[in-house]
């Protein structure tokens, strides 16, 4: 897969279905998203995204942690593949692993993730269940540059849909998938056309800095 106007090059990671891997491709084709994407690699062989990307003639590996001796055996292991394909931006869409301090600071600056709440409430797992309990009135997501702090770089996009009456975890997991699907792609857009850069430990706008990330909200 080659672009010739594209001005990024782009590794995703993913552990299940990657449907925002897709939402990525399917911006990329409308030329919303000046970017190549040349390669997705998961850690788990039968992840769905490993299928999204054979369909859009992508690249795609498969590094498995059973045959490395520990994280840091396996990071490096998934960076020398990295590696081959020099990306510009590393995406984590899904990929459900911790990464090493080793492989964070390779990537500072170029790596990207996307988590299920608006961060910083309910940095790790289970957000949807968590928000729920609290009785929040919003949810939503929010796209991030990765540090070593776990889920506490910085922010860059958030998408917020209202918490329904009859919202269970699914419902809303539901709804927050739907505008991941439209922040993630364009947190990527910024950043390809030189809008959203990383410096000083912060995200910047158009060389303004983003101490609040940018809103998005659904009625739904």
């Amino acid at each position: 897969m080659k672009q010739v106007d594209s001005t990024l090059r782009a590794a995703v990671l993913v552990s299940g279905g990657g449907t925002n891997l897709q939402a990525i491709i399917d911006s990329q084709k409308r030329g919303d998203l000046k970017i190549q994407l040349a390669v997705v690699l998961s850690d788990k062989p039968q992840a769905y995204g490993l299928v999204r990307a054979q369909q859009a003639g992508i690249d795609s590996v498969c590094v498995l942690p059973a045959d490395h001796a520990d994280r840091d055996a396996y990071d490096g292991a998934v960076l020398r593949h990295l590696d081959r394909y020099r990306p510009d931006l590393v995406l984590l869409a899904g990929f459900m692993r911790i990464l090493t301090p080793s492989f964070v600071t390779r990537y500072l600056g170029r790596l990207l993730n996307i988590h299920p709440s608006l961060l910083p409430k309910y940095a790790g797992l289970h957000t949807h269940r968590r928000a729920l309990e609290a009785g929040e009135r919003w949810h939503g997501s929010t796209v991030h540059y990765v540090t070593e702090v776990l889920d506490g770089g910085p922010r860059i996009i958030q998408g917020r849909v209202p918490v329904l009456p009859d919202d269970d975890v699914d419902r809303l997991a539901r709804r927050v998938l739907a505008v991941e699907h439209r922040i993630y792609p364009e947190a990527i857009r910024l950043i390809s056309e030189g809008r959203v850069h990383y410096a000083d430990a912060a995200a910047w706008l158009d060389g303004s800095r983003l101490d609040e990330p940018l809103q998005f909200e659904s009625g739904s």
